[in-house]
């Protein structure tokens, strides 16, 4: 059934991506469990569901291999749990370089502040709302990159399971709450999730009414804060020091006092949840 099969077996490799060789390296193991156990290629997709020029990408290193890929593909080849071994890691490659950078940042702070005024920030973003974001970027882009761009915000939220917990803090427009991008039920069910976050004890939610008469993020627009550990931070506003990212502590205390203007101007955590609620109702 050459060429037949869904073509899921994963992500197309980028160009110039530094796992590169960790994906080459992977498909260099499948090829050689296959042919350990005397499949042809061919014969490997029918068993796994997966056409064949999928599975000739994946051996040759230029396609991504999901990790169920793995895990099945191990069981069919008695690998021995050599391809399940590269699971973590596949699953790590499989997002694009420029999530895989920011998740890293993530994992590592103590403190996140965040400003957002144009749709609901990543990091609170359920998977339909997500997806719908994807879907209505233009120029389109393609179901797989749809699919792995919903899939890489979603493997951001791994923050909110860390042990011991980051303090988290999110300012949302209220415009952000009442677009139905999506549809009315993908934004309720955002909306309940946001109730959900909003109420955990390391997270600070609060809304900025579009009603407000002074408002300091009106110039610059969202504004991202992360603060590690070692007392080092890293900060970012597309409206502000050409939009890259600064670390140098004058900077980074203009991004502070802009996002605490903002926070203060906002509605505080219990009136913002109260507010929320009011909006889910209307849907």
């Amino acid at each position: 059934m050459s060429g037949e099969g869904v073509d899921e077996a994963g992500w197309d490799l980028e160009p110039g991506d530094e796992s590169a060789p960790l994906v080459e390296a992977v498909g260099r193991l499948v090829r050689i469990c296959r042919e350990a156990a005397g499949m042809r290629v061919a014969d490997l997709g029918e068993v796994l569901g997966y056409g064949e020029d999928m599975v000739r990408k994946i051996e040759r290193g230029v396609r991504i291999p999901r990790p169920e890929f793995l895990d099945r593909a191990d069981e069919v080849l008695n690998a021995g749990g050599h391809l399940k071994a590269f699971t973590e890691d596949v699953e790590k490659a499989r997002y694009p370089k420029k999530v895989r950078e920011l998740k890293e940042l993530e994992d590592r702070a103590v403190e996140l502040l965040q400003y957002s005024n144009h749709n609901i920030q990543g990091l609170l973003q359920t998977p339909e709302y997500a997806q719908a974001l994807f879907e209505m970027a233009q120029p389109a882009y393609s179901q797989d990159e749809v699919e792995r761009g919903t899939a890489a915000r979603m493997a951001r939220k791994a923050i909110f399971d860390r042990e011991p917990a980051p303090t988290l803090s999110f300012v949302q427009e209220q415009v952000t709450l009442e677009r139905p991008l999506g549809g009315k039920m993908v934004l309720r069910r955002q909306l309940e999730h946001l109730l959900e976050v909003g109420r955990l004890r390391n997270i600070t939610l609060q809304v900025m009414p579009t009603d407000r008469e002074e408002h300091a993020g009106v110039h610059h627009g969202p504004i991202q804060l992360l603060k590690f550990a070692d007392g080092t931070a890293i900060g970012r506003c597309p409206g502000a020091f050409n939009g890259r990212p600064v670390t140098s502590p004058r900077d980074l205390r203009i991004l502070e006092l802009r996002y605490g203007m903002i926070r203060a101007q906002a509605l505080p955590p219990r009136e913002s949840l109260a507010f929320i609620e009011r909006v889910r109702e209307r849907l």
